[in-house]
Formats: structure tokens, C-alpha cells, sequence
């Protein structure tokens, strides 16, 4: 196939084509170029001209007009077509390729990741002490390697063949306290829900996720999730009886994994601030698990029975009354402040407006004192959640504004969250302070720093809360405090029990160069030799001067008295005990104050179940009469 020319006729060379002046008279005669090549045999010497013999030589160059072509198989083409060609293609190679080579191949030069802050770091190791504490049998990637499987025989007087298998264990003994370990799983699936970018940078997500699954799945054993309505409750796994000299499991020096004294199941068939704390805790978890929807809906439908439960009027007794088990160890002051918090999480979990109706019903507030001001009232704990609730409903007011009807009570909580928060502060002398700079939330009692971390975590929140809807500051009476001044506090506080205090001890087992090393802890002070100990043959271990030979990786102990002094003893579980509570208050702070991961809150996530809510118009007075 050849290329056509667009004059007519093709590109391809023939010698027809070569026309002269010298060819002869006689169409059809051609010279025999040859022939005058030879000039031996022809007498021609003379006879040629220079054109002529430079047109039958055909020497390159003697003619600057005559085109010369190479044959590519396909078609033809011109020594100078050919050039443009691989010009074309040079200049495309420069431009394209050779970019694409540079970016490709050469040696890059990134910006240095930014490492990641010592709150990052503490992260990952506070994460850990979930894991050391759980109950059942365990993943085999659940990475504590002296901690087996456990609790296997929990519940099993239940006609339920699942019995209680799993959940975690409390703090330093082998009980399972359902009160303390729901509220654990209510924090940690709210900072999940305020910082699920911070966890996924820092590759935490799918831990916490697990996590608080762990945590979900066991609630759903302790009552009847398949029912819409219940008369009974699982309070708690195992426990003591004060001053017993019995075995049972404060008597007892043993692993979890070595247990064999009995472990009393105690059920209660009233208990609203336990299914309130409960229902808040599995209903926060659907919304972490938003993206599962059946076991979303699961989880709601399980927190909705419980919630029922706990609004029972005939079943409004507090869960540990009357109960030698739990009153010594976690006994409930009331339950409003479930209310108010179970609510809350209830209506961000299912969008159900008798939810938000009730939590913004004036009288929870007015049994709960939460317009009292009292001091120990804006102190966030296992037991009261009161500050965290109107902070939980102040957030609803700050990002949705729904208005008329809640408008009134919302700016309340609102108003008294404002307080809390000047309350913290060491410039309005609410609380006392030690000299090292640790406030005491517990007026200078043992176990201080599961108040501080909390106290910690609800400041940075609601400075990012501000800080996400260009609000610079706030009112503390006549004076105007900068949203900055909470994230001073929280940091402070948190650095305290980082290392910088007056001990220069981390408080955080594995994290810094010191750090508690006979922690009130029976797993972690129990040599992992495949020797069973027995109730009393592990006390030994209780009492040795030695330190743990495990070391519980991320567990906050107790902490330092009110003179930051700490004595790390194994014995002195005021000072060296973790708790569940605690550890899970000391993830959502430092969650919140991480920088490596950017800043901020995800707004919206929280809010998914909410339908559209506009500012409402209060209806109008009532007519006029004489």
C-alpha cells in the first residue's frame, strides 16, 4: 500500500518519472547509464558535459532540490518527513516521558513525616491494658503474652448455654464488674465518635473498634437482648465479701487463668443507673458500628430494653442496694444522671424524639441537683455522669440549634457546662491543687487520677466544641477566658501524669524511663512459668519487693497523693491500682490532644440518626380576656 500524493498519483519512485533534456528524440529510448559509466568502451570522454555526466553519476548532493526517501515497509517517506517525525517525537518525550521518568525513578525527597507526639505514644500503649484485662477466651491475636484464656465457666448456672464467657476484668482482681465496665465502653465508643480520624491516622481505629465490640458483646449476655421488655439484669461476675477469709477473688492471689474458688453471679431485678449506664453504652457502640447494620441495630434494639427497664417505675431501686458484693466497691449515689446520659445517647442512636424529650425534661435535672453547683457534681466519673451528659446535650444545642421545645433547657445545660469548665481552671480556686500541679477532683482521696483524666478529656472536647463553631472563648462570670485556656489545662494535667511532675514518674506502665513496676495487679505480678498458684500460694507474689515480672503495658495506676508523693508498692492498690473506668477515661484524653493526626471533632457522625431539626416558633399566649 502506498501513501497517496495529494496532486495526484503516488509517492513511490520510478525511473518514467526522471525527465531531461538530453533524453532522445525517440519516445521510449532511455540511456544506458551503464554503458556511460564505461568510458573504456565508448568514446564519450569528451562528448559529456558536466550535467550530463552529473545527472547519469547521480552524485549525492549535485542536486539540492531532489528529495531522497527510505522505505519503511508500510509506506515511503521523505528524508525530511522522517526528521520532522522524530522531531515530533523527541520534543513529546521531553515534555511526557521524561517528567514521567523523573518523578518515577529518581531519588524523592518527601517531606519528613511528622512523628508522632508523646500523646500518640501513650495511645498506643493505654490501648493495650484492654487487652491485658479481658475475660474469656481470647483471639490469638490478642497480644499480651502472658494472659491466657479464662472465666471460662462464668454464668454457667444460666439456662442460657452462652452463660457470661467473656467482658473484662475489672482492675487488679478477677471481677467483673458490669456498673464501671459499661461506662468504660461508653467512653471509649464517644471519643471513637468525636475523633475517628485521629484513631484512623494513628492506625488505632480497628483496635478501639474490637475494643469496645469485646466490651458490647458481653453486655448483650446480661440480660435477655431479644425481648422488648425484661425483669432482670447480670450485675456482676465474681467478687468479695469485706473482710472474707474465704476464698473468693480479693482472698485469692491468683491469675485469672488459674482460678478455681467459686465466682458468685449476682443478678438484681431493679437497677436503673445499671441498665442506664448499660443502655448508654451499647447504644454509643451502634453508632461506632453504623457501618454494621444489623448488629447496629442489634445493639440499639438491646440498649432500648434496657433503657425500658430502667424507666420502670416499680424498679427504681439503686442497683447495689442491699447488695454485700458490689455496695463496698462500686455503689451507685442515683440514677437521674442515667437518665440524662442514657437518654442522650438513645436519642443520637435511634433519632426516637421521646429520648431527647425526657432528657431535657426538667425534672431530671432537679433530682439530679445539676443546677446545685456543687463542686463534686461537675466531677465526671463511673458513678456520676452528670457533667458529661449536659455536655453530650450541649452538643446538640452548639451544632443543631433545634430550638423550641428543648431551646430553654439546652441553654441551661449549656450555661452550667460553661461552669464546669471555669471550674477547672487553678485561677477560681474551686478545687484544691497539689504543689506539683495535679488538681484533686476527690479532695486529696486515694485513686485520684481516673478524675483527672476525665476532667482532662470533657475540657479538650469542649474547646474543640468552640473551636468548631469559631467560638474564641467563653464567660467565667465577668471574666472572658480563651477556648485555649482548657487545652492548657488538660495538657497540664496530662503531662503531670506523663512524667513531669515532682516524682518524674510516668504513671502509665511501659510509657516513658520511669514507671510503676509493682503494680496491684494479679496477672501482671504472677510469673507466666506454667506453675499454678494457689489462693494462697500467689501471695508471695502480692508481697514481694520485686518488681511485676509482667508488665502491664498502658495501665494507669491510682496515682500520687495529694503531696505528689507515690510509693510503688504491689500491696498499696490506693497508688498502684488500674482500673477499666480510669484507663478508658485516659484513652478519650489523649485521643483528644494528639496532634500527629491533625485536630478537631467530626461533627456529624454522632448525629447520623437525627432527623432534620429547624428552630421552632413557641406556640403563640393565650387569648387575651377581661
Amino acid at each position: 500500500m502506498h501513501t497517496r500524493n495529494h496532486w495526484g498519483g503516488s509517492f513511490e519512485i520510478s525511473t518514467s518519472e526522471i525527465t531531461s533534456g538530453y533524453e532522445t528524440s525517440r519516445a521510449g529510448d532511455q540511456w544506458d547509464k551503464a554503458a556511460l559509466l564505461d568510458s573504456g568502451h565508448h568514446d564519450l570522454r569528451g562528448g559529456l558535459d558536466e550535467t550530463l555526466q552529473g545527472w547519469v553519476l547521480e552524485r549525492p548532493g549535485s542536486d539540492k532540490k531532489k528529495h531522497k526517501y527510505v522505505d519503511i515497509g508500510c509506506m515511503k517517506l521523505s528524508h525530511k518527513a522522517l526528521k520532522w517525525i522524530f522531531g515530533i517525537l523527541f520534543v513529546g518525550f521531553c515534555v511526557i516521558g521524561l517528567p514521567i521518568i523523573v518523578v518515577k525513578y529518581l531519588p524523592k525527597h518527601h517531606s519528613k513525616d511528622i512523628p508522632p507526639d508523646n500523646y500518640t505514644l501513650a495511645l498506643h500503649k493505654s490501648l493495650l491494658f484492654f487487652n491485658a484485662q479481658k475475660s474469656g477466651r481470647l483471639p490469638k491475636n490478642n497480644g499480651i503474652p502472658w494472659r491466657g484464656d479464662s472465666g471460662l465457666r462464668d454464668g454457667k448456672e444460666l439456662d442460657d448455654k452462652k452463660g457470661l464467657v467473656g467482658g473484662y476484668y475489672d482492675a487488679g482482681d478477677n471481677v467483673k464488674f458490669h456498673f464501671p465496665m459499661s461506662f468504660a465502653m461508653t467512653m471509649l465508643s464517644w471519643s471513637v465518635l468525636e475523633y475517628k480520624h485521629k484513631y484512623v491516622a494513628v492506625n488505632e481505629y480497628h483496635h478501639v473498634r474490637e475494643l469496645i465490640k469485646w466490651g458490647a458483646d458481653y453486655l448483650l449476655l446480661t440480660f435477655n437482648s431479644s425481648a422488648t421488655k425484661i425483669d432482670k439484669v447480670q450485675a456482676q461476675v465474681g467478687g468479695s465479701l469485706n473482710g472474707s477469709k474465704t476464698p473468693d477473688d480479693h482472698y485469692c492471689w491468683q491469675k485469672p487463668e488459674d482460678m478455681s474458688y467459686p465466682r458468685p453471679m449476682i443478678t438484681v431485678f431493679a437497677g436503673p443507673d445499671l441498665a442506664g449506664e448499660m443502655a448508654a453504652a451499647l447504644a454509643a457502640a451502634s453508632i461506632v458500628f453504623q457501618d454494621e447494620s444489623a448488629y447496629s441495630k442489634k445493639l440499639a434494639k438491646g440498649a432500648e430494653t434496657l433503657f425500658s427497664f430502667a424507666r420502670d417505675s416499680g424498679k427504681r431501686a439503686s442497683y447495689s442496694r442491699g447488695q454485700p458484693y458490689i455496695e463496698p466497691y462500686y455503689n451507685s449515689s442515683g440514677y437521674y444522671d442515667e437518665y440524662m446520659w442514657g437518654g442522650a445517647w438513645l436519642f443520637y442512636a435511634t433519632g426516637n424524639t421521646s429520648y431527647i424529650s425526657l432528657a431535657t425534661n426538667p425534672d431530671l435535672p432537679m433530682n439530679a441537683n445539676a443546677f446545685h453547683m456543687k463542686p463534686d457534681l461537675s466531677v465526671l466519673s463511673w458513678d456520676n455522669k452528670l457533667p458529661a451528659a449536659m455536655l453530650l446535650l450541649t452538643r446538640f444545642r452548639m451544632f443543631l440549634n433545634p430550638g423550641y421545645p428543648y431551646e430553654d433547657m439546652l441553654s441551661m445545660y449549656h450555661n452550667i457546662t460553661s461552669l464546669t469548665m471555669c471550674s477547672y481552671l487553678h485561677q477560681f480556686k474551686v478545687f484544691q491543687w497539689s504543689k506539683g500541679g495535679l488538681i484533686q477532683l476527690n479532695h486529696g482521696q486515694g485513686q485520684s487520677l481516673q478524675y483527672v483524666v476525665n476532667a482532662a478529656f470533657m475540657a479538650s472536647l469542649f474547646a474543640d466544641y468552640m473551636e468548631a463553631i469559631g467560638v474564641p472563648g467563653w464567660n467565667c462570670g465577668p471574666n472572658y477566658i480563651p477556648r485555649s485556656d482548657l487545652k492548657s489545662f488538660a495538657t497540664s494535667q496530662m503531662d503531670y501524669i506523663m512524667g513531669q511532675n515532682p516524682m518524674n514518674m510516668s504513671y502509665i506502665v511501659g510509657y516513658g524511663k520511669k514507671f510503676p513496676t509493682h503494680v496491684h495487679h494479679r496477672g501482671a505480678s504472677i510469673p507466666n512459668n506454667h506453675q499454678n498458684y494457689s489462693c494462697t500460694g500467689g501471695w508471695k507474689w502480692r508481697d514481694t519487693p520485686n518488681r511485676n515480672p509482667n508488665n502491664i503495658t498502658g495501665a494507669m495506676v491510682g496515682g500520687p497523693d495529694r503531696f505528689d508523693q507515690f510509693h510503688d508498692s504491689t500491696k498499696n492498690y490506693n497508688y498502684t491500682e488500674p482500673t477499666l473506668a480510669g484507663n478508658a477515661g485516659l484513652v478519650a484524653a489523649l485521643v483528644s490532644l494528639t496532634n500527629t493526626a491533625g485536630s478537631g471533632v467530626d461533627i456529624n457522625s454522632i448525629f447520623t440518626y437525627i432527623p432534620p431539626f429547624g428552630p421552632k416558633d413557641p406556640p403563640p399566649p393565650p387569648p387575651w380576656t377581661p
